[in-house]
C-alpha cells in the first residue's frame, strides 16, 4: 500500500485514536516515550511492531489507560483518558477496548463459554451491545463468535485448561470481540503458533474486526504477516527516543 493511499484512507476515516505531544518516564528525568502525534482511524488495521526497550509496553499501557501521560493528551473515541479518575479508566478500558494478551490470560476453572462471557460481567454497556446485535443472550452470542472462529461445539462447555494453545487462542478473541468493542489490542497473539495456525488465526481476527468495524492493533515481531494490515508502524516510527542513533565513523 503506498503512501498516497494510505493518506487518502487515513483522511476518509474518522481518527479514533489519537496521541498528540505525549511523554512519559518511569523516573522524572529520564522519559522513554515522546509521541508526537499518532492517530488511527474508525475500522484501521494497524501492525505494530517494536524490539524490546523501544517503548512498546508503555506505549500500550497509555493506550489503554493503565498509564497516564506526563504530559500532552491520549484520547480514545474523544476521550482524554488523563481527565477520567482511575476508576472511570477502568471502566472506559472494560467498556471500549478488547485485549488479546500474549499468554491469553484465561481463567482455567471456567469454561470456554464463561471465558468468553466474562467481559459482560465488568461492563453493561458491552453486555447491552452482546443481547441487541440479535436481541439473543450473551451465551448466545459468545456461541456465535467462537462458531465464527472455528472453535467446535464440543469444546464450548469444557474447562478452557483442557484446550489446546490453539484453541484457547480463539477463546481469548472471542472474549475480546464479544460487546463488539471500538477497539482490538492484540500484543504478540500468534507468538505460540506454526505457520499454519498462524495463518489461519489471522485470518479469523481480521474477517472478525472487518466485520465489526473494529479498530486493530496488531503487535508481533514476525513482519511477514505486515502485508495483511492496512499500515505497518515500527515503534522507532512512533517515539523518537526510540529512533536508531545515527551512525558514526570509526577511525582508525
Amino acid at each position: 500500500m503506498n503512501d498516497a493511499t494510505v493518506h487518502d484512507q487515513q483522511t476518509r476515516r474518522p481518527s479514533i485514536i489519537q496521541f498528540e505531544n505525549v511523554r512519559y518516564g518511569w523516573q522524572a528525568d529520564a522519559p522513554v516515550l515522546e509521541v508526537p502525534h499518532f492517530q488511527v482511524g474508525r475500522a484501521e488495521r494497524i501492525f505494530l511492531r517494536g524490539p524490546s526497550g523501544s517503548g512498546k509496553s508503555t506505549f500500550l499501557g497509555l493506550l489503554s489507560g493503565v498509564l497516564s501521560p506526563w504530559q500532552g493528551t491520549v484520547k480514545v473515541l474523544g476521550q482524554d483518558l488523563a481527565r477520567l479518575s482511575s476508576g472511570k479508566r477502568d471502566q472506559f478500558r472494560a467498556d471500549h477496548l478488547g485485549i488479546v494478551f500474549q499468554m491469553f490470560n484465561l481463567l482455567p476453572y471456567l469454561s470456554v463459554t464463561d471465558n468468553v462471557c466474562l467481559p459482560c460481567r465488568f461492563t453493561s454497556y458491552r453486555k447491552t451491545r452482546a443481547r441487541h446485535r440479535h436481541d439473543e443472550t450473551i451465551q448466545q452470542e459468545a456461541h456465535r463468535l467462537l462458531h465464527h472462529l472455528h472453535l467446535d461445539e464440543s469444546l464450548w462447555g469444557r474447562p478452557v485448561s483442557t484446550l489446546s494453545v490453539g484453541q484457547q487462542q480463539r477463546v481469548a478473541v472471542a472474549r475480546a470481540l464479544i460487546g463488539k468493542p471500538e477497539v482490538i489490542i492484540a500484543d504478540e497473539p500468534t507468538s505460540a503458533l506454526d505457520t499454519d495456525r498462524r495463518d489461519a488465526f489471522l485470518d479469523l481476527l481480521l474477517n472478525e474486526c472487518a466485520m465489526e468495524g473494529t479498530s486493530l492493533i496488531f503487535v508481533s515481531h514476525d513482519r511477514s504477516l505486515a502485508p495483511r494490515f492496512d499500515r505497518q508502524l515500527d515503534m522507532n516510527e512512533i517515539n523518537v527516543l526510540a529512533a536508531p542513533a545515527p551512525r558514526q565513523e570509526v577511525r582508525t
